[in-house]
Parts: C-alpha cells; sequence; structure tokens
C-alpha cells in the first residue's frame, strides 16, 4: 500500500477533486471542512478556468489543473489520492490513470459502464497498490445502517419483499440524458435501489427482469424516460423498484417481513431530512434523522482506511456488483427476457459500526454559478 511520507508524517491525506460539476459543488468540496482531522483539499481539476479559479478561492485549494494537465497533477507529488466526481463514462479513465500513478481513488459511481472497465479499475488499483473506494455515502449514513441492524435483527421477521421508488425531473440538457456520458435512470439513480436491496437483504439476486418505458418527449431521445425492474433473491425473496427522469421527486423503499415492515422515506437523499416508519403487529414507530453531511464521512472513512492500511468497504468489487446487475437489467429490457445473474460473492456488507455523523457543512457559491439542476 502505497502513503508517501508527506501523509505519514501529517496524518492528512491530500485529495485533488477531480470535476467540478453539481455534485462536487453542493456535496463534495462542502464535505472537506468535516473531515479536515484527516483530509485536506489540495487540488482541483477540470476544463472550467472560471470554476478553478473561483472555487480554488472559495475553498482555499492552492492547486488548479485543467484536464489536459491531470497527469501533471498526478505525478506532482502533492496529492495522495482523487475523488472522482466526473461523468460515467470518464470514470475509467480518470481512476486508471490515477492508480498507475501510484494514487488512491475515490470514484463516484457508478464504479464504470461495464464489467470489463470495473475490473480494470480493480486490477490497476491491486498492481499499483493503492486503495480503492466506491463512493456509496449511505454506507456511512445512519437510517440505512441502523434498518440493516433492524432486518438483521429480525424486528420484522423474515424480510420477504423490497420495493422502491426513486423519481425526479430532469431537464432538457442534463448530462443524464446522454447516453455517450453513461446517462440513462439505471446507472444514475438505480444504482440506489439495487444496492439498497443487497444491503438490506445481504445477499445477492440470482435473476433479474426489467422494463423500460418511454413516452416520447425529446428530452429522451437517448435514455429511458423509466424502467422497473424486478431481482429475485436466494430463499425466494423478490426485490422491486421503478426510476423516473420524468416524475416528481420521490425516493423511498420498503421492506416486507413475515411480521411487520420497515420504510424509509427520502431514503437515498443526501441534501433532506430522512423518516423511517417501523410496524409491527399494528403498532408503529417513526423514527426522524435531520438532514447531515453525508459526503464529509466517505472522506474521513477512506482517509482512515489510507492512513490506517485498511480495505475499504465499499470496495471496487461492491462497485462492480452493482454494474454487473445494472448490465442484465439492460439486457433484459432490450430483449424482453429475464436474465440470470452469474453467482456474485461478497465477503463484506454495511453495518451500523461505520455510521459516522457530521452535521450539515456550508456550500459556498462562486460567483458565476448557474442555479444547480437536480
Amino acid at each position: 500500500m502505497k502513503t508517501n511520507g508527506h501523509a505519514r508524517r501529517s496524518r492528512k491525506v491530500r485529495y485533488a477533486v477531480v470535476g467540478l460539476g453539481h455534485i462536487a459543488q453542493v456535496a463534495v468540496l462542502p464535505g472537506f471542512a468535516n473531515a479536515r482531522k484527516n483530509s485536506s483539499l489540495v487540488a482541483l481539476v477540470s476544463d472550467d478556468r472560471t470554476k478553478l479559479r473561483e472555487l480554488g478561492r472559495v475553498y482555499r485549494a492552492p492547486l488548479r489543473f485543467t484536464y489536459d494537465e491531470y497527469q501533471a497533477c498526478l505525478l506532482s507529488g502533492d496529492v495522495d489520492a482523487v475523488y472522482i466526481a466526473l461523468p460515467n463514462s470518464h470514470h475509467r479513465e480518470f481512476a486508471l490513470r490515477a492508480a498507475r500513478a501510484g494514487v488512491h481513488v475515490l470514484c463516484e459511481k457508478p464504479l464504470a459502464l461495464d464489467e470489463t472497465e470495473c475490473q480494470s479499475i480493480i486490477r490497476a488499483c491491486a498492481e499499483n497498490r493503492v486503495k480503492l473506494m466506491t463512493a456509496y455515502r449511505l454506507h456511512f449514513e445512519r437510517a440505512n445502517l441502523e434498518a440493516i441492524h433492524l432486518l438483521k435483527a429480525g424486528t420484522i421477521g423474515e424480510p420477504r419483499i423490497f420495493n422502491s421508488t426513486f423519481t425526479m425531473q430532469i431537464q432538457n440538457g442534463n448530462i443524464r440524458l446522454k447516453k455517450s456520458l453513461g446517462g440513462g435512470t439505471l446507472y444514475d439513480i438505480g444504482i440506489y435501489c439495487i444496492n439498497a436491496a443487497r444491503y438490506l437483504f445481504r445477499s445477492e439476486p440470482t435473476e433479474v427482469f426489467a422494463y423500460a418505458a418511454n413516452n416520447g418527449e425529446p428530452r429522451f431521445r437517448e435514455v429511458d424516460e423509466m424502467t422497473s425492474a424486478l431481482m429475485r433473491f436466494p430463499d425466494d425473496r423478490l426485490a422491486s423498484f421503478t426510476t423516473s427522469f420524468g416524475a416528481v421527486d420521490r425516493d423511498v423503499y420498503e421492506i416486507t417481513g413475515t411480521r411487520g415492515t420497515l420504510r424509509v422515506q427520502q431514503a437515498y437523499e443526501h441534501s433532506e431530512p430522512m423518516e423511517m416508519e417501523i410496524t409491527v403487529n399494528g403498532r408503529t414507530q417513526k423514527r426522524h434523522y435531520p438532514k447531515r453531511d453525508q459526503f464529509g464521512p466517505e472522506l474521513i472513512y477512506f482517509s482512515d482506511c489510507i492512513l490506517k492500511n485498511k480495505e475499504p468497504e465499499p470496495s471496487g468489487t461492491e462497485g462492480l456488483l452493482d454494474v454487473h446487475i445494472i448490465q442484465s437489467l439492460l439486457k433484459s429490457a432490450q430483449h424482453g427476457v429475464s436474465i440470470k445473474i452469474q453467482e456474485l460473492r461478497r465477503r463484506r456488507r454495511p453495518s451500523l459500526r461505520q455510521h459516522i455523523y457530521r452535521p450539515v457543512a456550508p456550500v459556498r457559491r462562486y460567483t458565476h454559478a448557474r442555479p444547480p439542476t437536480r
């Protein structure tokens, strides 16, 4: 495992944030304020010179590089890790280049666009002895981790059914609507539903089926408007979900067990409070989770893995498994048949021990920022 002398002496991991789009501006960059104990923001990478200049100023990042200068950033000796917040289609290239330069990789989900790309990232990180983590922020978020704990404890009996809806209105021109950039509902938001079903059932699907739908609006000419999916899990448990870029904002999941139900509202949200509702034997209990920072905890955890030479959970393999399932769902929707999933193995899963709380971090707007789009 490579940790340079500076990180060992200072006990801080120095990051470059690669890509300065919406998620970087409203969540990743602010998160460094809550991770300052073991993480520091030293560099920004973007082809937008206005963003580089103004975000570099407001977040006090001294080093700024264009994409053409990315290699110089990696070889500068000033960066220990990258947080890749680029469009999905660019994850593989920028992760591989970082790994080959001996720089640790924290990459937004999906890890890449297909299994081969994911495997190449995992292999490059292993060969160069750098840490790799897929940025599943909910693996550190209390509501989801408590849901895992309650199901494991048998609170609602044996979990049998998972159902989820994750929808939003995406405006024309958004990169999520561009196929060449890895757009589409499954890669962007369906991955949350898939990952949740896996960590709540604590197992892997064996067969999947999907329908894709499109109402013909011009904004959906390259990607699906919505997709509904069904996944069969061991012990004949079923998980279903629907994702859409053409419906009102909603993100919720419910697990139905042999004794009760567990429901989490705004389950995948990073900018709103969450609510859990547990009903057992006709009695309902509610738990409320105030809005909090979900990106600072990711940075804290990954930096700790680097400094203490621990393997991250969620790993690159976690990212690979979800991409394999997405690819199978896309194939099912295209051909109208169910797809058997190759045997998937997962040694580690998120648990309540991974919870890290940090308060909301302030977002610092730069002068020429456009209003954010979801």
